[in-house]
């Protein structure tokens, strides 16, 4: 591989450590040229057509840039979003992925997934935009993730649900407001009410 050829590749990953093959292709570079980066040791696999260069700079939410990438379209919820926005003590082992209800299921690639579908309101309110290794991956706020995690309280637990509202509060992430308004968005204004109760 030329030198010239090199530094076009380097180039393609300023601002960013991961770009999909396609991303490459659009910039001049085959399938092949791909290959034999990757033989002599200036690129790295990161997944299903997912490229970086080595040595790149990887931060605890490298998953999320990852997933982000992949799917531009899906939202970081529940889990991932609260260990993003630092208010639980929990680790999920998994990318939680807000989808809509119609979109495409990804296949599963080296990240593991944990879909869950939205429609509506309650899939485009409450969206933050974050860059994450140069990658936009789009999250929710800490307001439409603590009513998310009421929702979905059966399948994280309602212990998970309530720490995640007090660490919100305590941090000071959301106001009442906010709360009050992503519980009605969501449908549990009538679960939450009572320990938004506590709150003041």
């Amino acid at each position: 591989m030329t030198t010239a050829t090199q530094n076009r590749l380097r180039a393609a990953f300023h601002g960013t450590t991961l770009l999909r093959s396609r991303d490459l292709t659009a910039q001049g570079f085959n399938r092949a040229s791909l290959r034999q980066a990757v033989r002599a040791g200036l690129l790295e696999h990161a997944g299903r057509g997912l490229y970086r260069p080595p040595g790149a700079d990887i931060t605890e939410h490298h998953t999320l840039a990852e997933v982000g990438k992949r799917i531009p379209h899906g939202v970081i919820c529940l889990l991932s979003a609260l260990r993003f926005h630092g208010l639980t003590s929990q680790s999920p082992h998994e990318v939680w992925l807000a989808l809509d209800h119609k979109a495409w299921s990804p296949r599963p690639d080296g990240v593991g997934l944990r879909i869950v579908r939205f429609s509506g309101p309650v899939l485009h309110e409450g969206v933050e935009a974050h860059t994450i290794e140069g990658v936009p991956v789009r999250v929710y706020n800490p307001a439409k993730t603590v009513a998310d995690c009421f929702k979905f309280r059966h399948k994280i637990g309602l212990d998970v649900a309530i720490e995640a509202l007090r660490e919100t509060w305590r941090a000071r992430r959301a106001t009442m407001k906010d709360l009050e308004h992503y519980a009605r968005v969501d449908r549990v204004a009538r679960v939450m009410n009572p320990y938004l109760a506590t709150l003041t």
